[in-house]
């Protein structure tokens, strides 16, 4: 199609953005045999949202709140089916170490998710803990916690999997096309683009980073940080390596978040970066979306390098590579799926994932067909609906 001409096409959705949740939600329409166009101001896939880096931490005894757990239940069987559907590994398990005070969020919160939904967590003792995961030095009044379902997922190569198992089901996905704006027309919705005029009945708009700017009445709601990621090269990386060591996260007293990280993954396997990644999950520094210097600052890696000095002293080790990706933070840090006002239904988004939404990916694919499609989802959303506020 030629630069500024309209697409006569009438598709079923079209899907802003083909990130985390956009791939997954192009995928599930494709599966249903909808006509779907997905546009993309970027590539497939990129480093300046949230999806970049590697891994993602996947868990279902969700200390966030356990009215997640149902999504996380299906999330897991949806990530299977696409690794049956693709014949590609996407989810790694691990096993999760959860360490804190006994009285922090990340331990109360993790006991009462599996309280609730019978999900396997085993508490060690200081003994135990140090037995079984020698790499980390916690002090001896710090709750342990295991949850042996929990790992890693490969999130470049989830999204391009689902990306490519929705265009073999007829999706059309358009990269390096800025969406300029979309308006309700008679019957239909216009999208504008830098590349030309774009119809659909319903649509999707997963625009990550740039979702306030998207849907402006999510401005006040929505505030974009920047994160910082590192690697570590530990002097004996052995111990450190997939299979011997674990995914964890760490809470600390007088600090926001927690820390977390992962187990050292093969370049031959995974690609680069080689080394410990190690990051804290809380809103960094404020950013716009298309700021061009996304450095890391000293300050920002000296206390990723403290904590591993301190909780993984033989793990610490030369700064392999840093990277930066971004949070789109919600006021509660809950996500926002809902449908935008005065469309009258015909416009659905999901926004505020606040940096722990990717794990959720397989299933928000699924509810944002659902809610395009039929209206309505029989999967426990409730608890995220923009009504809150």
């Amino acid at each position: 199609m030629e630069q500024g001409k309209a697409d006569k096409e009438l598709y079923d959705v079209i899907v802003l953005g083909t990130g985390s949740m956009g791939s997954a939600t192009c995928y599930q329409l494709a599966q249903r045999g909808a006509r779907v166009l997905a546009l993309e101001q970027f590539s497939i896939t990129h480093e300046k949202g949230a999806h970049g880096g590697q891994s993602r931490i996947i868990r279902k005894a969700y200390f966030e709140h356990p009215d997640y757990v149902p999504l996380l239940q299906r999330a897991y069987e949806n990530w299977k089916e696409l690794e049956e559907r693709s014949g590609q590994q996407v989810y790694f398990p691990t096993g999760l170490l959860y360490s804190a005070p006994a009285n922090h969020s990340s331990i109360t919160g993790v006991q009462m998710a599996a309280d609730r939904y019978s999900i396997p967590v085993e508490s060690l003792s200081t003994e135990a803990g140090q037995a079984r995961f020698p790499q980390f030095r916690l002090p001896a009044d710090f709750a342990q916690l295991y949850e042996p379902d929990a790992g890693f997922l490969t999130p470049e190569r989830a999204i391009r999997l689902f990306c490519e198992e929705a265009k073999k089901k007829g999706a059309v996905i358009k990269t390096n096309t800025k969406v300029e704006g979309f308006a309700k027309e008679k019957g239909h919705i216009l999208v504008s683009t830098s590349a030309g005029e774009f119809n659909c009945r319903k649509l999707v708009i997963t625009a990550g980073p740039w979702a306030a700017r998207s849907i402006p009445v999510l401005q006040p709601a929505l505030q974009v940080t920047r994160q910082v990621i590192a690697w570590l090269r530990p002097p004996d990386p052995a111990p450190f390596t997939l299979g011997q060591f674990p995914c964890w996260t760490l809470g600390l007293p007088m600090q926001a978040g927690i820390f977390y990280g992962f187990p050292i993954l093969p370049e031959d396997r995974f690609g680069a970066p080689t080394g410990l990644k190690l990051a804290l999950h809380a809103p960094g520094l404020p950013i716009d979306p298309d700021a061009t210097d996304r450095g890391t600052i000293d300050d920002e890696v000296e206390l990723l390098l403290e904590t591993a000095r301190q909780f993984l002293p033989k793990g610490h080790g030369e700064v392999v590579a840093t990277k930066t990706c971004l949070y789109t933070n919600s006021p509660d840090e809950n996500f926002i799926l809902d449908f935008l006002p005065e469309y009258d239904g015909d416009v659905v988004y999901a926004a505020g994932f606040s940096g722990h939404g990717f794990k959720f990916a397989s299933v928000i694919g699924e509810i944002m067909a659902d809610l395009a499609l039929d209206g309505s989802t029989r999967l426990p959303i409730h608890f995220l609906r923009a009504s809150r506020f």
